[in-house]
């Protein structure tokens, strides 16, 4: 059985979803979050809670979105439950420009004894080995060199 999240909001909480739910001009699904929320509470202010199976089909949504939202609700507040999570995650670039220089004149050397043409993983095992990086994916590897529209592994566009 899937864990149950309980959904308790507060005085300030349900006002301010009531009053999202009754005025305004908001996006649907802004809407349908709070009606969401102010079924599923379970606090002191709520006159009634319903059953998610009842709840889905009076908003015609899945009873999987109801149980994503209360999750969310729960362990990341209202904010986040309604509105969603903001932007990615910002992640630190490991192939710099001088690494991209490096990896493509490695791509055009000769590829190794005993080997026709360079693979992406030959690239990025090599490039290791030649301490450019500390380590290195073939898929990073492969995005570098079509970024630099390299033809290898395809034809140029002529």
């Amino acid at each position: 059985m899937a864990k149950r999240y309980r959904v308790t909001l507060t005085s300030a909480e349900r006002a301010e979803l009531e009053a999202l739910t009754r005025r305004g001009a908001h996006a649907s699904r802004l809407v349908i979050n709070a009606l969401i929320l102010l079924d599923c509470d379970e606090g002191e202010a709520s006159e009634r809670r319903l059953a998610n199976e009842a709840i889905a089909e009076v908003l015609r949504v899945s009873g999987r979105k109801i149980e994503r939202l209360k999750k969310l609700f729960v362990e990341e507040g209202l904010e986040v439950a309604l509105h969603g999570r903001q932007g990615r995650r910002e992640y630190d670039r490991k192939a710099d420009g001088e690494f991209e220089a490096r990896l493509l004149a490695l791509s055009c050397s000769q590829p190794p004894v005993g080997y026709a043409q360079w693979s992406l993983r030959l690239l990025a095992d090599r490039a290791v080995e030649l301490a450019y990086i500390d380590s290195v994916s073939h898929e990073t590897v492969r995005r570098v060199l079509k970024k630099t529209s390299s033809s290898r592994g395809g034809r140029s566009a002529g």
